[in-house]
């Protein structure tokens, strides 16, 4: 992904499995990354060990300041937008008839709301370059549904109908904007489930495994290159074959 190089990229949700994992990635190619998240010490730890990283705490679910996010961090990046990668995101799992309103609207909020308004202003920044690439990270259960889980199932459905609207507005202009659609991968996150229901997992993923964040930082790579030019709109599901649409 030699075209990388010297891109100016924003990242989302930085400080987690996955995002750490597309920061690698993003440094090993030569990209001007700029991190974002809520936890500065995670942040401080990204800019030890990576070499082509900027850090910008922010919490995404402060709706009024995102526009002002966007552009402190196109400033630290040196004035333009190349990519940005929407992979911030919270669960707050109940069962529907348990599940308080803000509970529902929470998980809205952050996961689904912000990203549009991100996207919304990233985009004002990319049409000034003629060009620009956004990806937004989802998740298999927007696709399957999930028990308890109909706040984030249905904010990641959302992600994924509001990429497409965004792609068919924006085409023209030469911005791309496509979406990752993670299984279930090797996280803190699912390192907590007890050892029954990640074989109850397993057993429905054809390839008998977890994925691994690399698996998700290289299609990430994949969608900010040239090589992805000519995809729009569209989905790239990553999970061992356990969802195939």
């Amino acid at each position: 992904m030699k075209d990388l190089n010297g891109k100016n990229i924003i990242v989302t949700g930085a400080s987690g499995g996955i995002g750490n994992s597309i920061i690698e990635k993003l440094n090993q190619v030569g990209a001007n990354i700029l991190a974002t998240g809520t936890r500065i010490e995670k942040l401080n730890d990204l800019k030890k060990n990576y070499t082509n990283i900027k850090t910008l705490q922010f919490d995404i679910s402060q709706n009024n300041e995102i526009e002002k996010f966007i552009e402190n961090a196109t400033k630290q990046l040196g004035g333009n937008l190349d990519c940005l990668v929407n992979n911030a995101g919270i669960t707050q799992d109940n069962l529907a008839i348990r599940m308080s309103l803000q509970e529902w609207q929470k998980v809205i909020d952050i996961n689904l709301t912000s990203t549009f308004l991100i996207s919304k202003f990233a985009i004002k920044k990319m049409l000034k370059n003629k060009s620009g690439k956004i990806i937004n990270i989802t998740s298999v259960v927007g696709h399957t549904g999930n028990l308890g889980q109909a706040n984030y199932t249905a904010s990641k459905a959302g992600i994924v109908a509001m990429s497409k609207s965004l792609a068919i507005e924006y085409a023209k202009k030469n911005i791309n904007i496509n979406c990752i659609s993670p299984g279930f991968i090797k996280t803190a996150m699912t390192e907590k489930l007890d050892d029954k229901f990640k074989e109850a997992i397993i057993s429905k993923i054809p390839s008998a495994r977890l994925g691994e964040p690399d698996d998700i930082a290289n299609a990430v790579l994949f969608l900010c290159s040239k090589q992805s030019s000519y995809i729009n709109g569209e989905t790239i599901h990553v999970n061992g074959g356990m969802y195939m649409a």
